[in-house]
């Protein structure tokens, strides 16, 4: 038994308390328990409204907890195996900042797969530090980068005795994992801290024969998507701490990007949510687990489709395998994932996670039903019959390995000027350019533009692909650094 009752939601309960003694509010926010906001109340609720507070003695403050959100957080930690956890309200982007931030500072070196979320390079244009990546596999089937090679981490870090921490991607996007204990042990050895961008794990704390979480293989930092797996709101997210780091110090670094105005719904959500997970998370993710192989497994049948789990494991890049994610290669049918993603969502009225070049991903997860399984299978048979087509000249893969030249902070602050995407080759981006989701980038500030990259990104924009970053909303311009670079 843990120390904490697993059943108890402290801020849910401090909110309950606040409502029913109907304080009279001389302070923000100004709409006064909606009473100032009349359609937000018919959008919203009385309920949701009415809750939607700022900080005060009886509710504590995110920014320096000492009561029920301090409690909710060590109840939390309790629940997920780790010596502390944060309560995020900046999403799983601020954790992943934070982690980040905390780890390393201007002129020190992190070691990270270059397929990281563009949240991990924002980190280093805001702090300085230099990334030193290591290049995942590629499935050229898949059209996917895959896990990190212990040898290869091994190699990086042998290579820079000086870095200060390893980040990994566990799990992928798409579900593959690393041997993420093996490369605790390596990167410990090295006297280097291990941070993990759990974004798309949260189940692994709470299913049974789950992939290894961060916390249980030795990580220092993990940063949880609560809102993606876990059933919290939007926005709401953990950010989890080992023992060997200090949560006074990685407190004072939350406070640097996070709001002082925390939303007492993304708390009480968080708080609700772990309290779900623990007490029926193991059934909740049996449940999750068998929905998404059954849809696998009926896919698959269907043929020119390949909705991949388990069989990839190699042991190395592929160490384990997420199979709550119900990610599926369409190239054999002649369609981009995108493609698909587009047809499903405008013809069917099935809203899919993800959709790339090469594979649409479909997010199962608690709230899904066995219905909506049958209903997406029904879909993808239709559209094979009725849209599928040769296959010659497709592209296959979402990751091009980068040229690093300069250092991310160093580009995105530098003297730059703005060319049309063709005459961009060669020179040095400022900037971001990416497909999201799933938000990696194809182009991260300080890093050669090559005529691969280039045609890859004119392709992803012909195909559908959601492209963000540049300072050009229409993607047909991009900003590089003035001085030309050999």
């Amino acid at each position: 038994m843990g120390r904490y009752n697993q059943e108890r939601a402290p801020i849910y309960e401090a909110l309950e308390e606040f409502r029913q003694n109907r304080i009279v509010p001389f302070d923000v926010p100004g709409h006064k328990r909606g009473r100032g906001n009349p359609e937000l109340i018919r959008l919203l609720g009385q309920q949701c409204v009415g809750i939607d507070v700022n900080s005060m003695k009886p509710l504590d403050n995110l920014c320096h907890p000492v009561s029920v959100i301090r409690e909710a957080e060590e109840m939390a930690a309790e629940a997920f195996g780790a010596a502390y956890a944060f309560l995020m309200v900046g999403g799983t982007t601020s954790s992943v900042q934070s982690m980040v931030l905390s780890a390393c500072k201007r002129g020190e070196k992190i070691i990270l797969p270059r397929n990281v979320h563009r949240s991990v390079i924002n980190a280093l244009v805001l702090n300085g530090a230099t990334p030193i990546y290591v290049n995942p596999d590629m499935d050229s089937r898949l059209g996917i980068a895959l896990g990190m090679r212990v040898s290869q981490v091994e190699k990086t870090i042998r290579e820079n005795p000086d870095a200060v921490a390893v980040l990994v991607n566990n799990p992928t996007y798409y579900g593959i994992c690393s041997d993420l204990r093996s490369i605790v042990k390596v990167a410990h050895a090295g006297g280097m801290k291990v941070l993990v961008d759990e974004a798309h794990g949260t189940h692994f704390y709470f299913g049974e024969n789950m992939p290894v979480s961060a916390m249980a293989a030795g990580a220092d930092m993990a940063s949880v998507s609560m809102h993606k797996s876990g059933g919290s709101l939007t926005q709401s997210s953990f950010l989890l701490t080992g023992p060997a780091m200090h949560p006074g110090y990685v407190r004072q670094i939350i406070n640097l990007t996070q709001t002082t105005s925390a939303s007492y719904l993304l708390l009480a959500s968080l708080d609700i949510s772990r309290r779900n997970l623990a007490l029926r998370g193991k059934k909740e993710f049996r449940k999750v687990t068998a929905l998404a192989e059954y849809a696998r497994e009926e896919i698959n049948r269907i043929g020119g489709y390949y909705a991949y789990t388990s069989e990839l494991i190699n042991g190395d890049s592929i160490f384990d395998f997420d199979k709550t994610k119900l990610t599926i290669n369409t190239l054999e049918i002649g369609l981009a994932g995108i493609e698909v993603y587009d047809i499903l969502r405008e013809e069917y009225d099935i809203q899919m996670e993800l959709g790339d070049i090469a594979n649409v991903l479909a997010y199962i997860s608690i709230g899904d039903r066995e219905r909506d399984i049958e209903r997406l299978i029904g879909a993808m048979v239709e559209i094979k019959r009725k849209y599928g087509r040769d296959n010659t000249g497709m592209f296959t893969q979402e990751y091009i390995e980068p040229k690093v030249a300069v250092s991310p902070q160093n580009a995105f602050y530098a003297e730059k000027e703005s060319l049309s995407l063709l005459e961009t080759e060669g020179r040095i981006c400022s900037e971001f350019v990416m497909c999201y989701p799933p938000g990696i980038p194809i182009l991260a500030p300080g890093e050669e533009i090559t005529k691969d990259i280039l045609e890859y990104i004119s392709y992803a924009k012909e195909k559908g692909c959601s492209m963000t970053g540049p300072e050009d909303p229409g993607i047909e311009r991009l900003n590089v650094l003035k001085e030309v670079w050999a």
